[in-house]
Order: structure tokens, then sequence, then C-alpha cells
């Protein structure tokens, strides 16, 4: 009897988003206005399939552009040289590719595939959190932040706020658009993280402003301007706080302690030789300049035979023993948009440091979104596809996964992705070479 791979959600497969997001970049308009036989459907298309596949290189991929299984997988008409791509899409505006991570977005609320990312209830944990994705000394754009040196030179460099919907027992995450923190038309002073968050805020409310979300982030985002601007988006959040940066807020919730206001509570997990130590207060000031900014504070240990963490954060969510450990693993939560994000592209294949193209506009921003938009479709696929899961779990890490894939896309005539996983995961029988001898 023949093996039948895993049946899944046909609209959330990976042939299914390669099509929707094919769609989504044929809507996006030629910068260049060229008239020639490769749109900017195609180099889109053709950028999405290089991370998608986790070419190494923009070389690499260029080598074996005219191989393999770009036309039948992925839809891609004419492949544009690494030279063309570039020039296509260097002008192109980063913005214009939100509405794909949307589209992506929809068809997961679609799917009910959101549920299991649910958080207290109808929440969802969003983490933000900003990365650096390129640095030199010589090589720059427009786009391009920099830095002074004392001796007169400059560092030019590229960084993103990144923000993905989490879940403290799911692996999977699902990253929103990032926001590019780059030069700003008009300016003459560096972007920053801290404008880059209010932008992304605004944004995020206009593409989901139905959901029910809790911010979380580390210190440097609990200060009183960035509370209010939560609050003016109705977004509640978990925010890390450190004495050495809070010590106002840490006097008021000893005062607080002394006044017997202060809850203290132990939770035991035998099974894993743990004490989940708490204590916690609700409405104490942020600090002394913004009283009128009240929050509730906690304070955690994790103690264990051989070590002791410590963390403490302030939320707007009123704590109590009964939500104080669910609270916790919210917060501690926020890693994963360092671990399962930022160091997963840049450690499993994806290449995130490496400068595929700068282009003298905006194409290195535009990489970048793309291979987040490429990481999306993946996330998806660990969170949806069974037979995904199965050839993960067969090849034991996912550099290995992509190496394999990668050698028999390049190998083989496959009609989908789904082909490819499956042959991963089942084997495949491979034919014999055929050898024509010049019998002349």
């Amino acid at each position: 009897m023949a093996i039948v791979a895993p049946k899944g959600r046909k609209h959330l497969s990976a042939d299914a988003l390669f099509r929707l997001v094919r769609s989504g970049f044929a809507t996006i308009p030629d910068a260049l206005l060229s008239d020639t036989e490769i749109s900017v459907t195609d180099a889109l298309m053709s950028a999405f399939a290089m991370f998608s596949l986790k070419s190494p290189s923009l070389l690499a991929f260029d080598k074996e552009r005219t191989e393999g299984n770009l036309k039948t997988i992925y839809g891609i008409e004419h492949v544009p040289c690494d030279t063309y791509m570039r020039e296509l899409l260097d002008p192109l505006c980063p913005e214009a590719l939100r509405p794909l991570f949307k589209s992506v977005f929809r068809q997961l609320q679609r799917g009910k595939a959101l549920e299991p990312l649910a958080f207290l209830e109808d929440y969802y944990l969003v983490a933000l959190d900003g990365t650096g994705y390129f640095s030199s000394k010589t090589i720059h754009c427009a786009s391009c932040l920099h830095k002074v040196h004392r001796n007169g030179s400059r560092t030019y460099y590229h960084q993103m706020l990144g923000a993905a919907i989490l879940h403290p027992d799911v692996r999977a995450v699902i990253p929103l658009m990032p926001e590019p923190i780059v030069k700003q038309d008009g300016t003459v002073k560096n972007d920053c993280e801290r404008n880059a968050a209010k932008r992304f805020l605004v944004k995020l409310r206009q593409d989901h402003p139905h959901l029910k979300f809790i911010v979380t982030e580390d210190s440097l985002s609990s200060n009183a301007p960035h509370i209010e601007t939560l609050h003016a988006h109705g977004l509640h959040y978990i925010l890390g706080v450190k004495e050495g940066d809070h010590t106002y807020l840490f006097q008021q919730v000893q005062a607080a302690e002394h006044s017997g206001r202060v809850t203290s509570y132990e939770r035991h997990d035998r099974a894993a030789g743990l004490v989940h130590r708490f204590r916690f207060v609700n409405d104490v000031p942020l600090n002394e300049s913004n009283a009128a900014i009240r929050v509730n504070f906690i304070e955690y240990w994790e103690m264990g035979a051989d070590r002791v963490q410590h963390f403490s954060w302030v939320t707007d969510l009123r704590v109590s023993p009964r939500n104080v450990y669910h609270l916790m693993r919210g917060g501690r939560a926020r890693w994963k948009i360092e671990n399962e994000t930022f160091n997963t592209l840049k450690n499993q294949g994806y290449n995130f440091e490496h400068n595929y193209g700068h282009g003298t506009h905006n194409l290195s921003v535009v990489f970048a979104v793309v291979m987040m938009l490429a990481f999306l479709v993946d996330q998806t696929q660990q969170l949806c596809c069974a037979l995904f899961r199965a050839v993960w779990t067969k090849m034991g890490s996912k550099r290995l996964l992509w190496e394999r894939m990668r050698a028999l896309f390049y190998t083989y005539r496959l009609d989908s992705m789904r082909e490819v996983w499956a042959a991963l995961l089942y084997g495949f029988e491979k034919s014999p070479p055929v050898v024509y001898l010049d019998t002349s």
C-alpha cells in the first residue's frame, strides 16, 4: 500500500501561500516603469524564492536561476540576473510590501491557525525588539544610518524593529511586517528604535483594529511616553524593568512592602525541581516625574537546585495570585523575538546579516522585508503543516532540511513544494543516468 502524506489545510500550504504572495507582488507598480520582458513581479518573486530556498548569496542563486523548478513551484516566468534584480528592486518602497503580510495573516485567521497562540483567553502576545543586519565603513545608501567616530571615519548601518506574535508554549512565531529604522526623508538626525515603535504601533492598529494585543518589550521601553503611546492605541503591556534604570519605582515598591501592600506568592514545580517565587503590588508610580503613570509591578525568582534567576516587569493588567504566573510567562516569552526570530534568521540558514545587495536607495531594506516574508511563510508551515514538521523531525535540524530541500529542488523536476516535502520524508526513486554513446 502506498504511503499517503499527512493532509493539511490547503489554503495554508506552501504552494497556496506562494500563489498568494505572487498575486500580492503583482499589485505593486514597477518603480522604474521599465518596458522589459522581466516584470517587477518576477523580480520580487525571485527574491522571495532566493530566501525561501535559503540560497547563501545572490550570486549562488544567480548561478542556478535557469535550473530547477522556479517556474513550476514559484510561478516565475523570467528570473532576472543578479544585477538586474538589484536594479528593479532598489527603487521600490518597502511599505508596498505590507499588504503581503496582511494577506498571509488573514489566511491564518481564516484557518483558525492563530487559536493556539491565544494568551490569557483572547489576547495575543506581541514582542517588539530592534536588531541590526548590516554594517560597513564604505558601502552605504540613502536609507543608511551612520555613526561618526572620533577619528572622523563613519560606520554605515541598517536596523529594523521586528515584531512577532508568540506564545510561551508554541515554538512557532508569526512575524508581522517589520518597521525599518532608516534615515527619514528631510531629516539630518538618525532614526531610532523609539520613533520606529511609534510608527509601528500606528500601523499595527491600522492593520488589525479589532485584535486584542499585549505588547511585551525589554526595559528600555518602560518609560512614560511609550506607555502613554501604548494606552493611546488600546494596547496592554508587559514591560521589563531593572532596578538600576528604575530606582524610584523600586523605592516605591519597597515602601509599599513596608505598608503591607505587597503580596508574596510561591508556586512549586516538583517535577522540574523549581520554586517560582513572586512578589507583586498594584498601582504604583512608574517614576517621580510622571506620577500620573501608574503601573502594576511583578518581581519573580526562579529557584532551582544550582541556579536562581531573577526578573521584574510592569504591566497595566491587574496582578493577582490567580494570574501572576501566566503574566510572568508572558513577560519571559519576549526572548522568542530574539531566539526564535532574529537568531533563527541569523544562524539557521536565512543569512540575515549577509549583504545580498545594498543599492543606492531601498534595496537593502526591501531584501530584509522580503526575507521576513519568506520567514513568515516558513513559520506558517511550522505551525500548520504536519508534513513539514515530519520532515523537520526526520532531518533533525533546519539547516540540514534546507540543504536537502535545495539539493532536491535543483536536481529533479517537481510540480509543487508538497512533492518536495513528501520526497524528503518518504524517499524517492532515483532514475539511472541516460548515457548517449557516439557510434559513428
